[in-house]
């Protein structure tokens, strides 16, 4: 079985790049700089059930984006979670925050607004973030 990326990551995201394990995607809402690691693994609900190889690769290239996204954004804090209870499929938010930003300190998820980027926008913040990779 191939891997299939759930729709409605599909739907709320654009896509960044490809790495060894994970998609990584961009969520398409401007209010954070938000990016989402998937594994290219089919049926992955919990991280436990990646193998072991992949929940070190997936470690890394956690790190990896994390640090990209950090330097790039010159954010203050950068949040990472794996909830999944709205889409089972196992995802990686990974989210730069600052005071400044909308509802901080509190969490990014659920808070109502959505604010798409424009295509120019998402563009320009997709080939840097290609850049940095």
């Amino acid at each position: 079985m191939a891997f299939q990326l759930d729709e409605r990551l599909a739907t709320d995201t654009l896509p960044v790049l490809t790495l060894e394990l994970c998609v990584l995607l961009l969520m398409n809402d401007s209010r954070w700089p938000w990016l989402l690691l998937v594994p290219k693994r089919e049926n992955i609900t919990e991280l436990y059930e990646l193998a072991p190889r992949d929940q070190a690769m997936l470690t890394l290239e956690t790190a990896r984006v994390s640090k990209t996204l950090a330097e790039i954004s010159k954010c203050r804090k950068i949040n990472i979670g794996a909830l999944g209870n709205v889409v089972p499929q196992f995802h990686m938010h990974i989210v730069a925050r600052n005071e400044s930003d909308t509802n901080w300190p509190r969490p990014v998820w659920g808070f109502a607004g959505k604010v798409p980027y424009s295509a120019s926008d998402a563009g320009h913040y997709i080939d840097q973030l290609r850049a940095a990779f």
